[in-house]
């Protein structure tokens, strides 16, 4: 992959104040309170042009892409984003803690030419889009003609170049007297520290760009993002649309974690828990955890997601399932000759996905949400592993604004690797990198 570096547009402090205020996470898993939140952070959020606020009022010439161009040109004027004055590869160092254990991952930002999706290119994406987000941010992009949100590539290099290089900014800006600050160093809302340097140094960005010239790329997270770069870059006469702001993560790193993605089931008509856990036990193997108290209940999920986790560590398909009655239920696939029969085109590594498996042989074969339904998102709502993710969903199930509710384990980095060697795409949202890529660290105006 071809990459280079850029003059990227950063919030001034001298204007804006507290630039960790006017950054946000990727305007797709922004909630409506969470938006509101960030408008009220400050009045240069980046959440204004990402995902700015939709009115009754709105048409063809005020609507929320036009207000984002508005923004965008008023905080250029102001100087409240200014364009570096020198090209840079941009290190991205994330500090977080996953289970107690203090983690880091090291990123870089840099400027890549845009590859139609491989093989046998060099990029491939690995999760389905959905339409509705792909023209959402095509509007946004033909607005504001610049690129704000990262779009989450990973690479393979054992040797690390790009890491020791980030690592040894870091620890001259830590120990040499007088050395470069970060450009940018905040804490976010799940307590991850983002900072971000520059690499300025010629010998360092030409070794970065000469390892990173034969490597073929996954898109981790942001395939919207890249294929609307794609649509743009071809509808465009700007020659420098062909050129998108990535960021590049190395999968030999300790600090590269994918943690799960829990499904919950909703407006379903006639829905029936035992119906459902009937029909299952055709293909798989079940096993319910019933409990009569709030303790029990306790001891019941624990012991639900200690079994997943063998399951997984067994290379075994396996999810739970909660939908109330005071029963939680383990599912484990034991006819893996079902999904042979329901997706004959696919390859055997996509059919032995747990996100596979839940979505062909349960939530489309079982309860009839079908990629039409998955498409509108009437009936599935997808739920990060944060700390509070599982408390969360079987509330809503206790609750009733929900009916069922789908755990699940995350994928294996060699399972993506498969799948997207073998050109195929999983089912949306199987994958769940943490931390997020947040959005406004840099910006790259076309």
């Amino acid at each position: 992959m071809e990459i280079r570096p850029f003059k990227a547009f950063r919030f001034n402090p001298a204007v804006v104040g507290d630039v960790g205020k006017c950054i946000a996470p990727p305007f797709d898993v922004i909630s409506p309170s969470q938006q509101e939140q960030l408008y009220q952070r400050s009045k240069y959020n980046i959440v204004r042009i990402t995902k700015g606020k939709a009115t009754p009022c709105d048409n063809d010439s005020n609507n929320q892409y036009t207000r984002a161009a508005q923004y965008l040109a008023q905080w250029m004027q102001e100087g409240a984003l200014k364009q570096d004055s020198t090209e840079a590869v941009y290190a991205y160092v994330q500090d977080f803690q996953l289970a107690g254990t203090a983690l880091q991952r090291l990123n870089f930002i840099a400027l890549a030419k845009l590859e139609d999706f491989g093989p046998p290119g060099c990029v491939r994406p690995h999760e389905q889009i959905l339409n509705e987000q792909l023209n959402d941010r095509l509007k946004l992009k033909k607005a504001t003609e610049a690129r704000f949100g990262l779009v989450f590539m990973l690479y393979e290099d054992r040797q690390k170049i790009a890491e020791k290089i980030i690592e040894k900014i870091a620890a001259q800006v830590r120990h040499t007297s007088g050395g470069q600050e970060p450009l940018i160093d905040f804490v976010d809302d799940d307590n991850v520290r983002h900072r971000v340097y520059a690499i300025t140094s010629k010998r360092d960005i030409e070794a970065i760009a000469r390892m990173m010239s034969d490597k073929t790329c996954i898109i981790a997270d942001g395939h919207h993002r890249y294929t609307t770069g794609l649509h743009y870059s071809k509808q465009s006469n700007n020659p420098a649309a062909r050129y998108q702001m990535l960021a590049f993560v190395n999968v030999c790193q300790d600090g590269l974690k994918v943690l799960a993605t829990h499904r919950l089931a909703g407006n379903l008509e006639n829905f029936d828990i035992d119906q459902l856990i009937a029909e299952l036990k055709e293909d798989f193997e079940v096993t319910e955890l019933r409990f009569s108290s709030v303790t029990g209940g306790d001891r019941a999920r624990q012991k639900m997601l200690a079994m997943m986790k063998a399951e997984y560590d067994n290379n075994e398909t396996a999810f739970g399932i909660y939908a109330g009655e005071n029963r939680f239920y383990l599912a484990v696939l034991k006819n893996k000759q079902a999904m042979d029969s329901a997706t004959p085109d696919k390859s055997a590594a996509w059919r032995m996905l747990d996100a596979s498996i839940l979505h062909k042989l349960v939530l489309e074969r079982l309860l009839g949400i079908d990629q039409e339904r998955l498409a509108k998102g009437q009936n599935l709502e997808y739920v990060k592993d944060t700390p509070d993710a599982i408390d969360d969903a079987i509330s809503q199930i206790q609750g009733g604004q929900k009916q069922a509710a789908f755990f699940m384990n995350p994928i294996k980095m060699q399972q993506l690797k498969m799948v997207t060697d073998a050109g195929e795409r999983m089912p949306p949202k199987s994958t769940y990198f943490f931390p997020k890529m947040h959005t406004g660290l840099t910006i790259q105006k076309l």
